[in-house]
């Protein structure tokens, strides 16, 4: 044993002697001896005792007892590892991809420990791409995630908690809330059953249970910190609906996707994020509430893709400076509007700038995370009831929301058959000839977005979004890409030239799928 060990062990020791020394000295002078029986009843829990209090292994043992909770939830906790090939792993690195963020590398874990791809080769090999958790949902294989957890993998890789080991399909991803739906091909799964995260209250025990580090099966205990939280994770372009609940369990990377669960054991959050400027835990986590999770499953399931129904305002929290300067004093907190947008479900309800909207459904919207994850439970054409402040009164209105588009229809998941045709590669003879070094080529031209936008066969695209385009995929990554953004405007714009010489210049609309 180290000397520092026994200098601490031995602090210890005498520590607890001293205690013991001392708490027998205070007995004997504050209580003699005719209330000795009196002073042992009260610190063993006698009801009779003044005070009532009470020895903790006397309280009931589902409010300190996590053993049940995490017994019943690490079978249903799996770990997810993603491969990409050496050349998509360094575009990430080098192109801006989520490594460049710290916010993310940190979750998803670095390729290497940090370290950069090795020369392209030839014919290059799927590598680890980074390192996560899951939380299976359902018996028949599907798996709840993080959105940046699966981001960009071509592979996916299911560790189960008894080490069987199974490829995954991604059923769909929404990286405005960054969660994602996988599927493994097996059956008679543990499940952690869905629990109310709005149930959930400031000060109750939670457990996060994950694979931090590649520690398999790890739960870390804490309590809930606050809720309706917003970190401001938005600005970096992934994560726009942002309502967290807030712990101090802790959660390092590998952690992402894996469960916090209440001490029944159920499903009230996905772990997400940290909050640190150093990387490592700080003493805070954050969890995407299951107000949101079940919402998000269900429509990628469904759909494929989240139906997300918007208010149409522009809005921020109230503050002592809103207040003062439009007159505001029947309430403290809420969110102001500050525009409507036209064709809106708020314009269209009757909803005007400078209201303050204080509940939906009768649930506080103090903030505006709050009220993003009131919207964020329903779908376009439901109904809610906003109840707001105008003119220091207060009013209640029911709003049928609607989607981005304007509309209650359904939106189909992004797919690239929209496009109505098909990329082949060009062939080097004709690229020399039309003085390019790089394109591909639109072939099988049918009905569809490209037939809509004026494009024709054989057009040779160099350019989307002034991305370089060289090959198929090239094309279908950006694509890809485009869909996932968080704008309602989603268009290409193609640059390219026929084999004619003719150049040309398309500007393809996608709204309308996600």
């Amino acid at each position: 044993m180290k000397s520092s060990s026994k200098i601490i062990m031995l602090a210890a020791a005498t520590a607890v002697v001293s205690s013991a020394i001392t708490a027998y000295a205070m007995k004997q002078v504050l209580f003699p001896a005719e209330e000795a029986q009196s002073f042992n009843e009260l610190f063993a829990g006698s009801a009779q005792a003044q005070g009532q209090v009470t020895r903790v292994s006397q309280l009931p043992a589902n409010t300190s007892d996590f053993t049940k909770a995490a017994e019943s939830t690490i079978n249903g906790v799996v770990s997810i590892k993603s491969y990409a090939t050496p050349r998509g792993y360094s575009r990430q690195q080098q192109g801006g991809g989520f490594f460049d963020d710290p916010f993310f590398e940190y979750f998803f874990g670095s390729p290497g420990g940090g370290r950069r791809s090795q020369p392209q080769q030839e014919q290059p090999k799927q590598q680890p791409l980074g390192l996560g958790s899951g939380v299976i949902i359902s018996s028949d294989g599907y798996i709840v995630t993080n959105n940046h957890v699966i981001d960009e993998a071509e592979r996916l890789e299911v560790t189960l908690n008894d080490n069987r080991t199974f490829d995954a399909t991604v059923v769909g991803s929404d990286p405005t809330t960054d969660l994602a739906l996988i599927k493994i091909d097996t059956k008679d799964l543990p499940v952690i059953p869905m629990g109310d995260s709005e149930a959930l209250k400031v000060g109750e025990w939670v457990l996060a249970v994950g694979n931090p580090f590649g520690f398999t099966s790890t739960v870390t205990a804490g309590i809930v910190s606050a809720k309706g939280r917003s970190i401001g994770s938005g600005g970096h372009g992934r994560m726009n609906i942002e309502s967290y609940i807030q712990t101090d369990a802790a959660v390092n990377s590998g952690n992402s996707g894996g469960a916090l669960v209440n001490l029944a054991g159920e499903l009230i959050g996905i772990n997400t994020a940290i909050y640190s400027q150093t990387g490592s835990y700080a003493g805070y986590s954050f969890a995407i509430p299951t107000s949101i999770v079940k919402k998000i499953v269900s429509d990628l399931k469904q759909f494929g893709t989240v139906q997300r129904a918007v208010l149409g305002v522009s809005i921020s929290e109230l503050t002592n400076e809103i207040a003062k300067e439009h007159g505001i004093t029947a309430v403290t907190k809420g969110v102001y509007v500050g525009e409507i947008s036209d064709r809106s479900s708020a314009k269209e309800a009757g909803l005007q700038k400078n209201d303050v909207i204080i509940s939906i459904n009768d649930i506080p919207t103090d903030n505006v995370a709050q009220l993003q994850e009131q919207v964020a439970k329903y779908r376009p054409g439901d109904k809610i009831k906003v109840t707001y402040v105008r003119d220091n009164k207060t009013n209640s209105v029911n709003v049928q929301l609607r989607n981005l588009q304007g509309t209650t229809q359904v939106t189909k998941a992004a797919d690239i058959m929209d496009l109505g045709c098909a990329f082949k590669k060009v062939d080097e003879s004709t690229l020399r000839q039309l003085g390019l070094s790089n394109g591909v080529q639109v072939a099988g031209l049918s009905k569809g977005r490209f037939h809509d936008a004026g494009v024709k066969e054989g057009f040779i695209i160099t350019s989307i979004n002034n991305s370089r385009i060289s090959t198929p995929e090239d094309a279908e990554k950006m694509y890809k890409a485009i869909m996932k953004g968080n704008g309602d405007e989603k268009v290409m714009i193609l640059r390219g030239v026929y084999p004619t010489g003719k150049r040309g210049i398309y500007a393809v609309d996608l709204s309308g799928t996600e």
